[in-house]
């Protein structure tokens, strides 16, 4: 519950019906009377399943149109099936004996499931075994499978994958996959010369105008940039105090870094957490400028100067150990060094994506909108952001024509 309430869409969604954090939410229910997660939940569900177990394994919109398909994102739906003489159970229609076998034989314990199928009425249940059942699907017999092969297979079983009885679903479920809400990891903004008043901040929880590094920051970071060259000269020609550093701001008050400090937080971050990695604070202040244009709270509905969302730094958190940082809430990730060490992570990550070595295009573009999405054929535009945002730090180096950064 603590994640759906960090995803911003649910959240809105749920304040605006009226719903309370830390008090029962209801479920939406259609005319029938039958409860259902509205697409927004559904996405959140998906998204936060993937986040934490099959990062880069499965596609949420994958499991969102079969969602739509298997039940209209109902969760009590059940569906008999005259001829095995079985019931499928919930938003992805998991047949009991399916979800033991997984739980059983491969090893899927999250959630202990094994001889209850009534907890498959639960939507982040029922979705986790999906899921893993889907992954099953995409290595079937040893050989990776193509979508078309894994949604066809979900329907009517491996056999069935390539039967004619399967097709119509496939086209159903193309024609629901390109319906779904857009769901780009990052949303790319025009580059800029600096914060610009069209662009559309995440909001505080607190008065932007009064927000001071040392309420976002640790008094051991605070004390790591005063002892930063550059920095140190920056904000004593502005008049800063010890105790009472102010953020600049733009003509509506919203806090962002000046470059000076985000390339010292990149620098800072890497030489105490990362030092035996790769990754340059160059790469990290031009990504930042795509993803957030350097504002505090973040552009659109990611937060921080990263863009890192709330689901994406509890993985990296707890299942890949990146623990420098704790994260108990989504306004954690409006701190410049908590987004920063965590988009140093998630950087770090990619490059080493599916246990091979990544070069520089293929990171780029697989942060800025996933490593599904990423089109090494030719120069794309969020490569070109990415060089354009580079050149503005000074000690830009370039090897044949192209810019090293890992």
């Amino acid at each position: 519950m603590e994640a759906l309430w960090m995803d911003p869409g649910v959240r809105t969604e749920w304040i605006d019906v009226g719903e309370t954090k830390g008090q029962k939410v209801h479920l939406s229910r259609d005319p029938d009377g039958q409860p259902y997660l509205t697409q927004t939940e559904m996405k959140a569900v998906a998204g936060i399943i993937v986040c934490r177990h099959f990062v880069s394994q499965i596609d949420s919109d994958m499991i969102c149109a079969l969602a739509e398909l298997e039940s209209d994102r109902q969760p009590t739906a059940t569906r008999y099936n005259k001829k095995t003489k079985e019931i499928s159970v919930g938003i992805m229609q998991i047949l009991p004996k399916t979800a033991d076998w997984l739980v059983r034989e491969l090893g899927y314990r999250e959630y202990d499931v094994e001889g209850n199928s009534n907890l498959l009425y639960r939507p982040f249940i029922n979705v986790y075994l999906g899921a893993a059942y889907l992954k099953w699907l995409s290595n079937y017999d040893q050989q990776e499978r193509s979508e078309e092969f894994i949604v066809r297979a979900y329907k009517g079983g491996t056999k069935k994958a390539t039967s004619k009885s399967t097709l119509q679903y496939w086209r159903r479920y193309l024609s629901v996959k390109e319906s779904l809400p857009s769901r780009k990891v990052f949303e790319v903004r025009p580059m800029l010369n600096g914060p610009s008043a069209s662009s559309t901040p995440v909001q505080p929880t607190t008065g932007a105008a009064n927000t001071t590094w040392d309420s976002r920051a640790s008094p051991e970071d605070i004390e790591e940039m005063w002892n930063h060259p550059n920095v140190s000269k920056e904000w004593s020609k502005s008049g800063e105090k010890r105790g009472k550093v102010r953020f600049s701001h733009d003509t509506e008050t919203r806090p962002y870094l000046s470059r000076i400090e985000l390339r010292a937080v990149a620098e800072i971050i890497l030489s105490k957490h990362f030092n035996t990695r790769r990754v340059k604070p160059t790469a990290l202040c031009a990504l930042s400028e795509i993803v957030s244009m350097r504002f505090v709270n973040g552009v659109g509905p990611r937060p921080g100067i990263m863009g890192i969302d709330y689901p994406t730094a509890c993985w990296l958190y707890k299942d890949l150990g990146y623990k420098a940082y704790i994260v108990d809430s989504v306004d954690d990730l409006t701190k410049p060094f908590v987004s920063m060490y965590f988009g140093a992570a998630y950087l770090d990550w990619l490059s080493q994506y599916e246990g091979r070595e990544r070069d520089p295009q293929f990171v780029v573009q697989a942060y800025l909108a996933g490593p599904k999405n990423v089109n090494l054929q030719k120069t794309g535009p969020l490569w070109l952001k990415f060089e354009e945002a580079l050149s503005r730090y000074e000690d830009l180096k370039k090897e044949q024509g192209s810019c090293t950064i890992l």
